[in-house]
């Protein structure tokens, strides 16, 4: 007969709780007030425990404000990824725009905690889990689909670079356009200068035989 699963202790089910509870606080304090919001004794006493109960949890702040950059990552490629369900398989060019005035739309209403998930600070010896990072590979596979489909005749290396390129342009203008006290963009203005940007890259170098160009 299988084996019946453990059931959790009660220690191991205050200390889950204890880690939801801190999510939740956490994640409405970067989304009110940012990363400076993030301070252990604060989360503390509205968590109601000890500052070291935090440790307990999580190994530190980061891991804390990791757990939820990947909630903002995971709702983020939700709706990249609903935005395009209308849009037909055979306009890339149209799902690429469409994508990219998602992500803006959600960088514009999720300010703060989109800020977070590119703000926070981490060491070159921290690990960063695999969590993380496949939430993050699923954002980049939304925009490397239509990407291949333009461009048919890329390696999957090419597809891939293309991708992270287009994806650093795109957030380069969101990051400065949402600044306003930078440039003064209203919202419609940066969607079209991302529509102008993505079409010319497409239109300039879809159909090249051999990829994009090597040094």
């Amino acid at each position: 007969m299988p084996e019946t699963p453990k059931k959790p202790s009660k220690a191991d089910v205050r200390r889950e709780d204890l880690r939801a509870r801190l999510i939740d606080i956490a994640e409405a304090r970067i989304r009110a007030d940012g990363l400076s919001a993030i301070k252990a004794r604060e989360l503390a006493r509205e968590a109601d425990c000890a500052v070291g109960a935090i440790y307990n949890v999580f190994s530190d702040l980061n891991g804390l404000i990791m757990a939820v950059n990947g909630r903002t990552f995971q709702a983020l490629g939700q709706e990249v990824a609903r935005s395009v369900a209308a849009v037909p398989h055979d306009a890339p060019q149209a799902e690429l725009i469409t994508m990219s005035h998602a992500y803006l739309r959600f960088a514009a209403q999720n300010t703060n905690l989109w800020r977070a998930l590119f703000d926070l600070e981490m060491s070159t010896e921290m690990d960063v889990p695999q969590w993380y990072l496949a939430e993050l590979g699923k954002l980049f596979g939304l925009i490397a689909a239509p990407l291949g489909r333009v461009f048919p005749n890329y390696t999957r290396h090419e597809v891939e670079l293309m991708t992270r390129a287009l994806f650093s342009s795109v957030h380069g203008i969101v990051l400065l356009g949402l600044q306003k006290r930078i440039s003064g963009v209203p919202l419609d203005k940066i969607e079209d200068m991302i529509a102008i940007l993505l079409t010319h890259v497409t239109l300039q170098t879809q159909g090249l035989p051999d990829g994009p160009a090597k040094a």
